[in-house]
């Protein structure tokens, strides 16, 4: 199948993670790279590697970023990534092997979530279809993120991909404040019973924060990880404590204009 993918790549200032990214994509024949303006070397990075095909385009949302991508890709498949992913070796070597199974629209895969290159025991950072038929593929934004909808029945690949973000945590800390604002007007938004186990919990503002960081910690066996564990432990909780605030603040905006 590996023939007829064409992987698709979202970026906008990613000159700390873009060349790994690229490197475990040479066995493409073409990469299209969507980027929304890069200022920090990003567009010289990708300029290197030959079967990069670089478009820019303005970001409205990553729903919208992908959508723009997939109307450039030219094959059966597309293997949707971040520029933060890193694809395993076995993942492609998967890819090589798998048969292209009628009625099946996408496959699935798990993640391996790294500090600094360091693979962390456990995280909270859900699987998702990144290959899936480019025909008929439509991407949706759900809070902060976004995901692909296919029409088909969705596999799960063995290969894993690493999940490794080495930006400044300035970075971090802004896109965090970002996706609270998103993330706090799609719970406020959606009724109970369409959100997941774990958006009801987050609805709940003051438990959430202790409980991700003990569930890390625990649960997801990062207490083993040293410094690498805690740091995302306590990452996962700064997040959870930003979207508290978000929507405590909002529910008092709301119940003073009641009043």
């Amino acid at each position: 199948m590996i023939d007829a993918v064409t992987p698709l790549v979202i970026t906008f200032n990613e000159a700390p993670n873009i060349a790994r990214t690229l490197d475990r994509l040479r066995w493409a024949k073409r990469v299209v790279v969507v980027d929304s303006g890069s200022t920090d070397g990003t567009v010289d990075i990708v300029g290197r590697y030959s079967m990069a095909d670089l478009v820019r385009h303005p970001f409205e949302s990553f729903a919208a970023q992908c959508n723009f991508g997939l109307s450039l890709v030219t094959t059966e498949w597309c293997l949707s990534l971040d520029a933060d992913y890193v694809v395993s070796e076995a993942l492609v070597e998967e890819m090589r092997r798998l048969a292209d199974t009628p009625g099946v629209d996408g496959h699935r895969a798990a993640f391996r979530y790294c500090i600094d290159g360091r693979p962390l025991r456990g995280s909270l950072y859900p699987p998702r279809v990144v290959l899936h038929r480019t025909k008929g593929a439509v991407y949706e934004d759900r809070g902060h993120g976004h995901a692909v909808v296919v029409a088909g029945a969705v596999g799960n690949l063995r290969g894993t991909i690493d999940h490794d973000d080495r930006k400044p945590l300035s970075v971090w800390y802004a896109s965090q404040q970002r996706y609270a604002r998103a993330e706090a007007t799609h719970i406020l938004a959606a009724a109970n019973g369409t959100l997941s186990r774990a958006d009801r919990i987050r609805r709940n503002a003051v438990v959430a924060p202790f409980l991700v960081l003990f569930y890390v910690l625990f649960a997801k066996g990062c207490i083993l990880d040293g410094r690498a564990g805690w740091l995302y432990a306590l990452q996962r909780m700064l997040a959870e404590i930003l979207l508290a605030i978000e929507l405590t603040d909002r529910r008092l905006k709301a119940s003073a204009q009641q009043e």
